[in-house]
């Protein structure tokens, strides 16, 4: 085999190994982002439930529930802006 040829075939292997790894490292961002979402989901159905009761409590409750609804919502949006750097 000629030295040419064997350098080509190097660096054929070099590239495959970064392509498996490339794929590995997708696959594992694209389940950790997924299970962020998901919990970012599950966040998000807790704030549709305090905006809920948010409607129909007193003010005094309504500033507490709007406090931790302000909270859940910083919570989501950093959650969600994980997921896109993910992605």
């Amino acid at each position: 085999m000629s030295d040419w040829n064997e350098r080509l075939h190097r660096e054929v292997d070099e590239l495959r190994g970064l392509r498996d790894d490339l794929k590995l490292q997708v696959r594992l961002g694209q389940m950790e982002a997924q299970s962020r979402f998901e919990k970012a989901e599950k966040d998000w159905e807790h704030l549709e439930g305090k905006l809920k009761v948010l409607s129909g409590a007193s003010r005094e409750a309504a500033d507490e529930v709007g406090d931790a609804a302000r909270l859940l919502m910083d919570e989501i949006r950093a959650g969600y802006r994980h997921v896109r750097e993910l992605l």
